[in-house]
């Protein structure tokens, strides 16, 4: 499984562009998900990185996470307003998993409420893990645009077009 922090070490370019638009959006992402029809489903999330790994929580029992147990294939794109998407743009796709462990969920809300006062320390909530299995990202430049692509065990590699 691909963490957080081997990901930033093989495409740096592509974890700073998702991380600054992480930010930007005051953590939202939109989430691809497969219905149980086949058709895709895109609903809002707000991913964070925790003890080295990439986590989707949220909501418990809500039709993106019924996806997610049923077909674990995912895409994660930052929310991007801009078309002319002056500030870049990431996505990042893999498969999640469903977390049971009553451990790890309490390490996870008890670091959430920390950091953001936001407390499931006592609630229900969906929580699944990462794992990464492809990433881009796309900045534009004066008279080009650079494509970033990233798999898994390989180091990062841009294509430029003009």
């Amino acid at each position: 499984m691909t963490g957080w922090t081997e990901f930033t070490g093989q495409a740096p370019r592509i974890a700073a562009i998702f991380l600054r638009r992480h930010r930007a959006t005051g953590n939202l992402c939109l989430l691809a998900t497969i219905r149980s029809d086949g058709f895709p489903r895109i609903s809002p999330l707000e991913p964070l990185i925790f003890e080295d790994q990439l986590w989707l929580p949220g909501m418990p029992h809500t039709t993106k996470f019924a996806d997610l147990a049923r077909d674990p294939r995912f895409c994660l794109h930052t929310a991007t307003a801009d078309p002319k998407v002056t500030d870049g743009d990431a996505k990042l796709w893999g498969l999640a998993h469903d977390v049971t462990d009553a451990a790890l969920r309490r390490r996870f809300a008890e670091n959430l409420y920390a950091e953001t006062g936001f407390d499931l320390r006592n609630e229900e909530f969906g929580f699944f893990s990462t794992e990464l299995t492809g990433a881009s990202a796309v900045e534009v430049g004066d008279d080009h645009l650079d494509i970033t692509i990233w798999n898994p065990g390989q180091p990062e590699r841009v294509v430029r077009k003009h």
